[in-house]
């Protein structure tokens, strides 16, 4: 059974630092593009950071670059999201999910899998 999971939400002070992680079981995540998304209230769900298959390549939305950092490890089968100065409005569920690719204008599609979320509030 293919699963994403993610976990490292939580409640955090405007300045403050989180990690999210994703975990993968049923397949390899090794093959897969990760990206990580995000729903705040009343919005849309968008775009955050994705990263290749390698590691070789990272994307960031314009709203989280120099404060947000993507990683992986392959041979844990999980990707994370280092969060750092984090503001209220980061506040939302989380997300991770496959991607395929990333167009010239830094959009993601061919997200496949999806995780549940992981709720993270940003809050003094």
């Amino acid at each position: 059974q293919v699963q994403l999971v993610e976990s490292g939400g939580g409640l955090v002070q405007p300045g403050g630092s989180l990690r999210l992680s994703c975990a993968a079981s049923g397949f390899t995540l090794d093959l897969y593009y990760i990206g990580w998304f995000r729903q705040a209230p009343g919005k849309e769900r968008e775009g955050v950071s994705c990263i290749s298959s390698s590691g070789g390549s990272t994307y960031y939305a314009d709203s989280v670059k120099g404060r947000f950092t993507i990683s992986r490890d392959n041979a844990k089968n999980t990707v994370y999201l280092q969060m750092n100065s984090l503001k209220p409005e980061d506040t939302a569920v989380y997300y991770c999910a496959t991607v395929l690719g990333v167009t010239t204008t830094g959009d993601y599609f061919g997200m496949d899998y999806w995780g549940k979320g992981t709720l993270v509030t940003v809050s003094s």
